[in-house]
């Protein structure tokens, strides 16, 4: 057998859930006087999935706290075996975990669960996402008068959107913090939660309505600063201070970059 085809053959004896190897990797395998080629690889296969485990554990530990560990490892070796590591970093391990949920359990079930799996995920991709060039409070005071009403911004490449109908929030927290489970409820509002990277800190804040409609208008449909204010026409002359408002406090948080001109 070539190296090759023998490394294939190991790869997907990892990669299956059965213990058992097939004849041919058998019959490649020396074992000891103390430990038999089939004992040697089932320790091997174990290891390997117990290391996957672990990964998966350590992208949602919220959701790993909510199931504790019995239901959590059979859910994670269900989505295992549903969607092998593709990619030579665990980093991408966890990526299908939230969609996994929603077709594994019912739901009812699913619903809280998933979004939740959502929100872990989302800090995970703002983290690792690449560099961008925020733009801050004292550059925005050095543009002149007559340049504020072309303005026009997007978000830092780390910015995640997400729509909690849960308390999906309130249960991060209270992992993250090692608090008593706050049990899952149903939220009577949306909330549209934005997470993004700040430096090294991952960050989240929770929008009003109308708030997450202005910055998905600036940032997504590519308004001007004027546009801006004319979407929010009914409030008069208080347009101008509310759209100057919203932005000072996306510029404070670190939310923006410089619109890229075609």
């Amino acid at each position: 057998m070539r190296l090759s085809d023998w490394q294939v053959q190991v790869q997907a004896y990892l990669l299956n859930p059965d213990t058992q190897p097939n004849p041919e990797l058998r019959a490649s395998l020396l074992g000891s006087a103390v430990l038999s080629a089939e004992q040697g690889l089932a320790i091997y296969h174990n290891a390997y999935r117990a290391r996957l485990l672990e990964a998966l554990r350590g992208d949602y530990p919220a959701v790993h706290g909510w199931l504790g560990d019995e239901e959590f490892d059979a859910l994670a070796l269900a989505y295992l075996n549903a969607h092998p590591s593709q990619h030579f970093s665990l980093r991408w391990l966890g990526a299908k975990l939230a969609a996994f949920i929603d077709g594994y359990l019912i739901p009812a079930q699913a619903a809280p669960l998933s979004e939740l799996a959502r929100l872990e995920w989302a800090f995970t991709l703002a983290f690792d996402a690449p560099e961008g060039q925020p733009l801050s409070l004292a550059q925005m005071a050095e543009l002149p008068a007559e340049d504020w009403p072309a303005l026009q911004v997007r978000l830092l490449p780390s910015a995640q959107w997400l729509a909690c109908r849960h308390n999906s929030l309130a249960i991060w927290r209270a992992s993250k913090e090692r608090g008593d489970f706050p049990g899952s409820q149903l939220l009577a509002e949306v909330e549209t939660c934005v997470v993004w990277r700040d430096q090294l800190i991952t960050r989240y804040r929770c929008l009003a309505a109308d708030e997450a409609t202005a910055l998905r208008g600036m940032t997504e449909q590519g308004w001007t600063f004027a546009e801006l204010c004319a979407q929010l026409s009914e409030l008069g002359e208080q347009a101008p201070l509310q759209a100057v408002t919203w932005l000072r406090q996306w510029l404070s948080d670190g939310l923006l970059q410089e619109h890229a001109m075609d």
